[in-house]
């Protein structure tokens, strides 16, 4: 059996599952409701507040949707009754970021400013402090999609080895270079 696949997914207070004929999960909670078509093989059943999944065989596509479909699941039941929050950094000189409605606009560096369209059910903040670099929040319900849109902004610049400018998550270590004077 998986690890993660056998592992039963507990509903908090507040959160409800519904599986329907279809094989769609759709899990409804304080924060909003989520769904998630699953392969028609895997069998998900609710019972008393427990969410399980299981696997007709053991062969190799089972055994690797049986631990997928239950992590996806897993992540719906938590986003809807938490949520997801991700932080990310503008490392560099005159690296600006504001947010006006569900509009990002950033300042880069580059001969312009970038806008980026956020999804509905992506909430974004920018806090800026003197002397501290600016800080843009995430906040969805939706862990692929926040996770997906944290990954595009970080894209526009990536952090760059030899003094770290660029955009980074909050708390992640960059591996650092020494540069060309170390070599002498």
């Amino acid at each position: 059996m998986s690890r993660i696949g056998k592992l039963p997914v507990n509903l908090p207070a507040g959160v409800t599952a519904e599986v329907s004929a279809d094989n769609v999960v759709s899990v409804k909670g304080p924060l909003g409701q989520l769904s998630q078509a699953v392969d028609r093989d895997i069998a998900v059943k609710v019972e008393d507040g427990v969410l399980t999944v299981t696997r007709p065989t053991d062969q190799p596509r089972h055994r690797s949707m049986h631990g997928l479909y239950r992590a996806l699941i897993n992540n719906m039941v938590v986003g809807v009754s938490k949520g997801y929050e991700i932080k990310q950094e503008l490392v560099g000189v005159g690296f600006k970021a504001e947010v006006q409605g569900n509009v990002l606009q950033l300042s880069l560096g580059y001969s312009h400013d970038i806008w980026i369209m956020l999804p509905d059910e992506v909430k974004a903040e920018a806090l800026t402090d003197r002397k501290a670099n600016p800080i843009v929040t995430l906040k969805s319900i939706d862990k692929q999609l926040i996770g997906q849109v944290a990954a595009k902004i970080r894209s526009l610049r990536k952090p760059e080895p030899y003094k770290g400018k660029g955009i980074k998550f909050v708390g992640e270590q960059l591996r650092r270079k020494a540069g060309k004077s170390a070599g002498k």
